[in-house]
């Protein structure tokens, strides 16, 4: 900058304004206000694998527990009877297949269910004659638990595969569909005025701005799914099964065989802990550029 003081030419040169590497003026005086090396208001730094330490705990305590004589065997196996009957039944060919059996029954039901709850949240919540006409039924089906429709089902498709898969489909479709549905009603409604202002057609309009405004309520639709899918299983392989972990618990019942039990619910919960792992690392990776008290 040149400035001229009684005839003289001075030349000036302005300091280069420092911008604070942020994404807004409030967040830039947030940090500006903090002091150094206080911590931050929120849940911390992330534990890594810290959703592993309550398991861990709680096995912790079962094996105490029971090395200790506290837990009687007849009311809750030791784990390492557990482990012993669970190698037994694998070499004796009676556990993979029953856990085969309820990995095709739980996949096709999870997959059968999320797309049927995708397709309705999404007719009934970009339209509002597809809402007046889908919300009320899915509601209503919301409110009667699927052991309340498993007669009904049972006369219309019998004792095979069928109504199993249905079963488990109906349980997976409610959250998928609540969770999907919130998450489009939710997205900011300036994003569909400039979808217009930019003439998109209606499928670049879903596949712009629809699909990844609802994609944290989908997955988060889909935690509820995994875990729904699998009470679902748990309930039609333990009615009128022939194969399956439920079917193998339910025969260990009658004849009194414990651990049996035990090594049904310890996979039961094994393999619910490891799908939910699954989504919550999916989540994580494609909703990696929101920031939030998580991060």
């Amino acid at each position: 900058m040149t400035a001229v003081v009684k005839g003289t030419a001075k030349t000036e040169t302005a300091a280069p304004a420092v911008v604070p590497p942020v994404d807004d003026e409030e967040l830039a005086a947030g940090r500006a206000s903090r002091p150094r090396g206080k911590r931050r208001l929120g849940p911390g730094k992330p534990i890594k694998l810290g959703y592993l330490i309550g398991p861990l705990l709680l096995l912790g305590v079962w094996i105490w527990g029971s090395a200790q004589g506290w837990i009687d065997p007849r009311v809750l196996t030791a784990p390492w009877t557990v482990v012993t009957t669970a190698w037994d039944l694998w070499e004796s060919g009676r556990l993979g297949p029953d856990l085969l059996v309820s990995a095709r029954r739980f996949a096709l039901g999870l997959v059968f269910g999320v797309l049927a709850g995708l397709v309705l949240a999404l007719v009934s919540g970009l339209s509002r004659w597809g809402e007046a006409i889908v919300d009320g039924p899915v509601q209503i089906k919301r409110s009667i638990p699927n052991l309340a429709l498993l007669p009904l089902l049972l006369l219309w498709f019998g004792i095979d595969e069928r109504m199993k898969i249905i079963t488990i489909a109906l349980g997976v479709l409610i959250p998928i569909y609540i969770h999907t549905h919130n998450g489009l009603r939710s997205i900011d409604g300036r994003y569909a005025e400039l979808a217009e202002t930019l003439r998109l057609k209606p499928a670049a309009f879903v596949g712009r701005v629809v699909l990844p405004g609802a994609l944290p309520g989908f997955l988060l639709g889909m935690r509820f799914a995994v875990t729904s899918s699998w009470l679902s299983l748990v309930v039609v392989e333990q009615v009128n099964a022939t194969s399956g972990i439920g079917y193998m618990m339910l025969l260990a019942g009658t004849y009194g065989q414990t651990d049996v039990i035990i090594v049904g619910l310890v996979l039961y919960a094994l393999l619910g802990l490891a799908s939910d792992t699954v989504v919550r690392l999916i989540q994580r990776r494609a909703l990696s550029w929101r920031r939030t008290l998580e991060d």
